[in-house]
């Protein structure tokens, strides 16, 4: 988004001028207070210079691997398309749950059955997940691929999160997610998350708050030098600005900090995502283990394809996910795992004893803070709109990179000599009426109280340039 905005030079084919900057120890200001946007201007432009210069490097980071992520969904596609893609078998028809997952086990009889994805079309493998399997991650499952038309085992692949990710996709995944270090490195994510809009506002505010003359616009369109970069940076700001507003809300959606205030806020005026009853819904004496054999029909347990029969005639069709009982008094649940538009995350419980669905929970009853989340999250992740989504991201990803680039080549074009890189004066803050500075720190102490990587590092660069405008103020004193 656009630094400080320059004047252009009155007359006939003269060349863009700026205007002489003040230096970082000039504390000049105009005589008296002024009003309205003309005293927000200079907070905005200084907090926007700060937080771009500050802040670029973690969202340069995060626009990266995020636009290795939104081509991931393509690449992965490729890398595993024996695990994924087998040859339509010519007049067969697909064999029944029970044999495929009979052959998945015979394969890899280690862990236990976590759930089974049936294959979504024609050409398609199906997965059966394993949980618990040595020398998997227990937050993974491993993924056994089931030639549906044969039973013949096509692979194995260690398998990540409700989207299905694979390896490739899950190490690019957590790459942009915590850089591979874990819970602390989702620090780094969040904080680009908090700011990111921050960032994108203010340069937008800028932007449109200069209402230049369509004559000078005309002129720029020959600028070189910053005004060349300036006119670049602000305006695919202003056009990639709307995404990447959607790009922060989403991100802070399901982050560790921000994210836990959403959540206890769903919790609190009740639109937390609701979930099908399974507990209790399936009593029976004798159910024999459901959850580890994967329901193959054990006595007293009418096995998968049955529970998948009764599925279907509530209307569940393809791609769905079964899980087995979690335990004797518990029912099979099967639920749409389709995340792109439009959604399917229909899901029942089916009684294991008699086929019977005991509960179902249509998307369509989902209160709307949960609906919004699900399409917040689908979205940024790039599975809601499939391929349009994952081209939007990258493109998204793409202009932030080079809005980066452009925000710090404008800081180095605007050093003169050997200064290098010179900020916006301080004080800008002080020049703001009592009346609009006012609600405006309590409303930054709000948000920062609920976005905490926004409210923290605020603090403390205000904190650091309060001590050095001393510092500098008082060396001033001294210099004769």
């Amino acid at each position: 988004m656009p630094a400080e905005p320059t004047v252009l030079a009155e007359g006939d084919g003269q060349q863009p001028v700026e205007p002489p900057e003040p230096t970082e120890t000039s504390e000049v200001r105009p005589a008296g207070k002024r009003s309205g946007w003309a005293s927000l201007r200079p907070l905005v432009l200084r907090l926007h210079f700060y937080a771009g210069l500050l802040i670029a490097p973690f969202l340069l980071v995060a626009a990266t691997t995020g636009l290795l992520y939104a081509c991931s969904y393509q690449v992965e596609k490729i890398v595993y398309a024996d695990e994924l893609r087998v040859p339509v078998a010519a007049g067969k028809s697909e064999l029944p749950l029970a044999r495929q997952v009979a052959a998945a086990r015979k394969a890899h009889p280690e862990g236990t059955v976590g759930a089974v994805r049936p294959a979504p079309e024609d050409g398609a493998t199906t997965r059966v997940l394993l949980s618990g399997v040595p020398g998997v991650d227990p937050d993974r499952t491993l993924a056994v691929f089931v030639n549906p038309y044969t039973g013949e085992v096509c692979g194995a692949l260690e398998q990540y999160g409700a989207s299905g990710a694979l390896p490739l996709r899950t190490w690019i995944d957590e790459l942009h997610r915590d850089l591979h270090l874990g819970e602390p490195g989702r620090l780094y994510s969040e904080l680009a998350a908090s700011w990111l809009w921050v960032i994108a506002g203010g340069g937008l505010v800028l932007w449109f708050g200069r209402r230049r003359s369509q004559r000078k616009l005309r002129n720029l369109k020959s600028a070189t030098g910053r005004r060349r970069t300036l006119s670049l940076h602000g305006s695919v700001g202003v056009w990639a600005a709307l995404g990447l507003f959607v790009l922060s809300a989403t991100g802070l959606t399901w982050s560790t900090y921000a994210g836990q205030s959403i959540s206890d806020l769903r919790e609190a005026i009740g639109q937390t995502t609701p979930s099908v009853a399974a507990a209790g819904a399936g009593e029976h004496s004798e159910h024999g283990g459901a959850a580890g054999s994967g329901g193959t029909g054990k006595a007293a347990d009418v096995g998968l394809d049955a529970v998948l029969k009764a599925a279907r005639g509530e209307g569940l069709s393809n791609p769905v996910e079964i899980i087995p009982p979690a335990d004797a008094s518990s029912a099979y649940v099967v639920k749409q795992v389709r995340r792109s538009w439009p959604v399917k995350q229909d899901s029942v419980a089916v009684n294991p004893a008699n086929g019977e669905v005991t509960d179902v929970l249509r998307f369509d009853d989902y209160p709307v803070l949960a609906k919004l989340t699900r399409w917040g999250i689908d979205a940024h992740s790039g599975s809601l709109f499939g391929v349009v989504n994952q081209i939007a991201l990258a493109a998204l990803a793409l202009c932030l990179i080079l809005l980066i680039v452009w925000g710090y080549r404008m800081w180095w074009q605007r050093g003169r000599g050997t200064s290098f890189g010179r900020p916006m004066a301080r004080g800008a803050w002080q020049d703001v009426p009592a009346h609009i500075l006012v609600p405006l720190m309590a409303a930054i102490a709000v948000l920062g109280y609920f976005v905490p990587l926004l409210g923290i590092p605020l603090a403390a660069f205000l904190a650091v340039d309060i001590a050095l405008g001393e510092i500098a103020y008082r060396r001033g004193r001294r210099t004769p």
